[in-house]
C-alpha cells in the first residue's frame, strides 16, 4: 500500500486545500454557482481517494481471506465489499 498510501494521503492533503477555499468562497460570499462547482470537484477528488483505499483492501485483505481456509473470514471480507457497495449505489 505504500505507494496507493503516499497518493491518498496527497490527495486528501490537496482536498483540505479545496475545502479550505470552499470555506473562504462561502465567507467572501462568492457566487453560488462557483462554490457549487468547487463541492463537486472535492467530492470527485474524494471518491478517488476512495478508490485508491478500496483496491488496496481489495489487494491485500480480501485477497488474503480468499486465500486462506478460513471460510467464515472470507465471507466478512465479501460481506463488507458488497456493504460498501450498497453504500455507494446509495
Amino acid at each position: 500500500m505504500k505507494d496507493r498510501k503516499q497518493a491518498a494521503l496527497r490527495r486528501l492533503a490537496r482536498l483540505e486545500g479545496q475545502v479550505r477555499g470552499v470555506i473562504r468562497m462561502i465567507d467572501e460570499d462568492r457566487y453560488c454557482v462557483d462554490i457549487l462547482n468547487q463541492t463537486l470537484a472535492i467530492r470527485s477528488a474524494l471518491a478517488q481517494v476512495e478508490v485508491l483505499i478500496l483496491q488496496d483492501h481489495a489487494d491485500d485483505c480480501v485477497e488474503e481471506a480468499t486465500a486462506s481456509s478460513n471460510s467464515e473470514g472470507q465471507r466478512q471480507k465479501f460481506r463488507e465489499l458488497v456493504g460498501i457497495f450498497e453504500k455507494v449505489c446509495r
